[in-house]
């Protein structure tokens, strides 16, 4: 779970006092006014500000030191295509706006073992179903500015 620790420090040392849910422990779920209106079907690595009506939601898929190529990998695109799916159903049907972000890490996993699987990813991010792919070291950058996307959101829905 080194990346994940990566991506989580990240996160922490930007969100200067956003709440974040660093490992979910329920489902994520969304409520109009008030009342609840939909629930996802997995559990999701993480959510800010937490998993009732978060304004992001985000997956890490890592795998190191794999030598053979097995069903694991097609298994996370799978699931991350599946959170997708209820992602796009909550914004088109509740009219919420839901950043859904993928991290992805190790070089030979994507790249020499499975890049069929890393075109699937591209796929997900041309039809919408993840907001954003980052790879790799592109998270020292990029998490830095979505956590102050995110803040600014917090802000205006607190208005």
């Amino acid at each position: 779970m080194y990346f994940t620790g990566i991506v989580n420090m990240l996160i922490e040392s930007n969100a200067a006092g956003i709440e974040c849910d660093y490992s979910p422990k329920e489902l994520t779920a969304f409520t109009k006014n008030g009342f609840p209106a939909r629930s996802m079907s997995r559990r999701i690595d993480g959510a800010c500000p937490n998993v009732v009506n978060p304004i992001a939601i985000w997956e890490i898929k890592e795998y190191y030191n794999t030598t053979t190529f097995g069903s694991r990998v097609a298994d996370g695109v799978y699931e991350t295509q599946l959170d997708g799916y209820e992602v796009a159903e909550v914004v088109r049907s509740l009219g919420i706006s839901v950043k859904h972000c993928l991290m992805i890490d190790d070089y030979f996993t994507w790249w020499v073992k499975g890049r069929s699987y890393l075109c699937l990813v591209c796929d997900l991010l041309h039809m919408g179903f993840v907001t954003e792919v980052i790879f790799g070291a592109v998270v020292l950058k990029r998490m830095p500015e979505l956590v102050n996307d995110w803040k600014k959101e917090l802000q205006g829905r607190n208005r």
